[in-house]
């Protein structure tokens, strides 16, 4: 064994060890060296954690030893010892990782109590009620935390005692009730794992350590670190602390406050408690609290101590503070702090004062906002009193943020005649979304998926408009009617309300009033100094004027991707390019493709108009053609009707476009080796649309980037591009404009990032389009990974979905081989990222540090970006 030291005193600590310490334990060991009134106690470190899985989940002699001479001077500091006679000492046991974490393993209070403890508890405190009140709890507790029984069975118990004594509070039960409670839960504890209820305090103390240790890996916590990019090679910490009681009488409580409110952010003391109570009833509302005012008329002197730890605390850690606090028989006793969770507008607010109030900088305040809640302010939310009461029927991925209410509908179409005709809020469910979904997801308040990733169609999409969704709720079984589908044990038919949480990815099975978000001056204070720090550029992938303007409002600086495959869903256009896609001629190709020109230049130039001369990155026809083409035997018809051809042929026709793999198929650049014509056609509307906006708006200098998509071989390329220019400079030449133009490309495939080089002979600038290439290095759909990706997160194989944050080992890799391969090649060359990654922070910190000069998000990840790129700009700064 080497030397390490698992184990440290709270007066060995500071807040400087939170890696080591956890957050908890680090926050302990501060206040005791402020000369807080922190009940004494120890800190097994988070190495002691990692060590216990290495050694088969078993604490090792080495760190049993030195937990017992921590124990052993913690007796000698007390006075007290385990299990005696005389002078018991009972300790709390808690869990603490370095970042606060819900889901980690609850408190266990009262540790080092039994049949003799509590005798002589009573008999010292003159407090019968209180000792065996003590030791219920415990037994409650270590059954449901260390066994896992759970507490429904001791909760049953309780109730049916107060039922026979005809009493409804727990405070109105006797010391001879709790007693006999005692023996129940005991009794109950054999029954449920076969051996008695342990009675030596270090057998008990070990038991409640592993369970710490254990608590790390359950599947709450797993989630959790997914969802908030936390390593599980962090592993947590564990406090013991010697107890102090809450429940000795009127004098004595317990409680909980911040030292703002953590909803509004508005100053002043916040929190609540109650009186002959321990910590976990005031957060399991078993009675109602008390404001925290009302301690200034129970306790004068008590409130004023604590009102200045508060600020004291406020002070020294610079940040709003959420704190836990006992009363022991009129005397006070801090158990925690730490910086306060908060709402998003709280954040924003908090944040701005604290700059007022020069307790930190502007950098500072940047800094000290998660950019992830920044979702929460631009989206609507449910009314919070509708929402308490409501009942989750099922929970899926919160694949776009906000709330969204409304009537169930089962078809985009009928989402947009009920939305449309009907004025009717609508919810569309669907196993899945396709893109020919694309008018009734724009119509719904939100969008809810029994198939589909965080990356799915119907995610980026939505994600895309604003639209809450929710995608992959697998339990969802569709009638076979297509009218309803069952969830949570109910049935609910095309009409009925439900509500989504796209923040959550819970749905609820009635209406739930929304209200709409509200965004206040401080964010804007906080945004505008993140673009004063921020150095890397944030676009906006934006396919129609109406998102390009909305992303403008959210500050984009330019589109990093115009998708223009989008706009020939609409229905005045899909019978065009059908036309173009069964054409067995070039004439027949192009007589289709020019009824598609004057829209395609239309939307062109509504986009220029909502970018203002600012730089769009406009990406040639992607999707495998296929996708275009009709299903429904009366839209064959139609079509057949249209074209002048027979059904069955049309039919054979569609059926020779099927592709195996249409990911890998005849989609991207592909397309225009095939049917240039189709390039020629969209440079021209690119290009005339130019020149149309340039001539109306002189004061702006509109540069159309060509996005050739797919490429994984430079001549490929090449190919493409000459397509491009000489269509380009053409029209260029007979209109006597000056306009530059640039011609890049998508990389996507991994064997164009590997000859970037080459391809950078060609290209003017480069966007990595992650979504396929994270696809493609790892070899599996996004649409198909959610089947299995859970079992790779259970057995750790993957700690994070690919797709939500970028796979730094791999893809990034790849990424920086390309930038750096690209840029020796032409120093010039503009790199970028369009995937949706480009709006998870952690893969913008990522992107800055490989040197790109823009990531771009959809319009609502915008301000996202921005303050996760400043972020990254100031970390850098820092650590130069």
């Amino acid at each position: 064994m080497t030397n390490t030291k698992y184990v440290y005193d709270f007066s060995e600590g500071d807040a400087s060890m939170r890696n080591l310490l956890g957050g908890k334990g680090a926050n302990l060991a501060e206040m005791t060296g402020l000369g807080m009134p922190v009940p004494q106690g120890f800190t097994i470190t988070t190495e002691a954690c990692t060590q216990y899985y290495a050694d088969g989940e078993q604490i090792n002699d080495a760190i049993k030893a030195e937990i017992m001479e921590h124990v052993a001077s913690l007796e000698a500091a007390m006075g007290k010892k385990f299990g005696d006679a005389e002078n018991p000492l009972l300790v709390s046991v808690r869990s603490g990782a370095r970042a606060s974490m819900p889901g980690m393993m609850d408190t266990i209070l009262n540790l080092g109590i039994n049949e003799t403890v509590v005798e002589t508890i009573a008999r010292k405190s003159g407090n019968p009620r209180f000792a065996y009140d003590s030791y219920r709890r415990f037994i409650q507790m270590y059954s449901d935390v260390v066994m896992e029984v759970g507490k429904s069975y001791f909760e049953e118990l309780i109730d049916k005692m107060k039922e026979d004594r005809g009493v409804t509070q727990d405070t109105d039960l006797t010391a001879d009730d709790l007693k006999e409670l005692a023996e129940q839960f005991k009794a109950e504890y054999k029954t449920k794992i076969g051996e008695d209820f342990p009675s030596d305090p270090t057998e008990q103390l070990y038991g409640a350590i592993k369970a710490v240790f254990r608590s790390w890996e359950n599947p709450r916590a797993i989630y959790y670190r997914r969802m908030n990019d936390i390593p599980s090679s962090w592993g947590t910490a564990v406090n013991v602390q010697s107890m102090v009681f809450g429940n000795m009488g009127d004098t004595s409580g317990t409680g909980v406050a911040f030292s703002r409110n953590p909803a509004t952010g508005d100053k002043g003391l916040y929190g609540e408690y109650l009186m002959n109570a321990q910590g976990e009833d005031v957060v399991a509302g078993v009675r109602t609290p008390l404001t925290i005012d009302h301690l200034q008329e129970q306790n004068p002197a008590v409130y004023k101590q604590f009102t200045e730890i508060v600020d004291t605390l406020e002070k020294h850690y610079r940040d709003m503070q959420d704190m836990e606090f006992t009363i022991e028989e009129g005397k006070l006793f801090m158990l925690q702090t730490r910086n306060g969770k908060r709402t998003a507008a709280a954040a924003f607010k908090i944040a701005c004062d604290l700059v007022d109030e020069k307790m930190i900088s502007e950098k500072e305040a940047v800094l000290s906002i998660d950019p992830k809640q920044i979702d929460a302010l631009l989206h609507p939310q449910f009314d919070t009193k509708e929402l308490a009461a409501a009942t989750v029927i099922g929970k899926g991925l919160p694949a776009s943020p906000g709330a969204a209410c409304g009537q169930v509908v089962f078809t985009a179409e009928e989402a947009t005649k009920w939305a449309k005709e009907d004025g009717k809020d609508v919810i569309l469910v669907r196993l899945e979304t396709t893109p020919e979904d694309i008018e009734g997801m724009h119509y719904a308040q939100g969008i809810l998926t029994a198939r589909g990733g965080m990356t799915s169609h119907a995610a980026v999409v939505a994600r895309g408009m604003g639209t809450c969704c929710v995608s992959g709720l697998g339990d969802i079984k569709f009638g076979s009617d297509g009218k309803s589908f069952s969830l949570g044990g109910n049935t609910y038919k095309e009409g009925d309300s439900i509500s989504l949480d796209g923040s959550t990815g819970n749905v609820y099975g009635q209406a739930i009033k929304t209200v709409p978000a509200e965004i206040g001056g401080y964010f804007g204070r906080i945004m505008g100094w993140a673009d004063e720090y921020r150095t890397m550029k944030v676009r906006t992938n934006a396919d129609t004027p109406h998102d390009a303007g909305q992303a403008r409002e959210f500050g984009a600086e330019g589109i990093g991707l115009c998708r223009t495959e989008h706009m020939f869903f609409e229905p005045d256009r899909i019978a065009a390019i059908r036309e173009m896609i069964v054409s067995d001629t070039v004439e027949q190709r192009k007589a289709a493709l020019a009824k598609l020109l004057p829209m395609q230049r239309g939307d062109f130039e509504g986009i220029y108009e909502a970018m203002e001369g600012l730089p769009v990155t406009i990406r040639l026809l992607d999707p495998p053609l296929h996708e275009f083409l009709p299903t429904e035997e009366e839209d064959i018809q139609v079509l057949a009707k249209d074209m002048g051809i027979k059904v069955e042929d049309l039919k054979a026709k569609i059926a020779s476009l099927h592709e195996f793999n249409p990911m890998m198929g005849h989609r991207g650049c592909r397309l225009d080796v095939t049917y240039p014509e189709i390039g020629e056609m969209q440079t021209q509307a690119i290009i005339e649309a130019a020149i149309n906006v340039q001539k109306k708006h002189p004061e702006w200098k509109v540069v159309p980037e060509i996005m050739v998509p797919l490429v994984g071989e430079v001549k490929e390329l090449a190919y493409v591009k000459g397509i491009i220019t000489s269509t380009a400079d053409k029209i260029i030449a007979d209109s006597g404009v000056e306009l530059t133009y640039l011609v890049g490309t998508m990389i996507e495939i991994p064997r164009a990032a590997v000859t970037a080089d080459a391809i950078a002979s060609e290209a003017q600038f480069f966007s990595y389009g992650t979504n396929d290439l994270t696809q493609m290095t790892f070899g599996f759909s996004r649409d198909d990974a959610g089947k299995f990706l859970d079992a790779y997160y259970e057995k750790k194989i993957y700690e994070q979905d690919p797709f939500a944050t970028v796979d730094q080992a791999g893809v990034g890799q790849l990424v920086k081989m390309a930038s750096e391969l690209g840029r020796k090649a032409r120093p010039d060359l503009k790199l970028g990222v369009c995937g949706e990654h480009g709006g998870d922070p952690a893969s913008v910190e990522f992107f800055y540090g490989v040197g790109l000069d823009y990531v771009s998000c959809s319009p609502f990840r915008v301000p996202i970006a921005r303050l996760a790129a400043a972020q990254a700009s100031l970390k850098d700064a820092k650590n130069k």
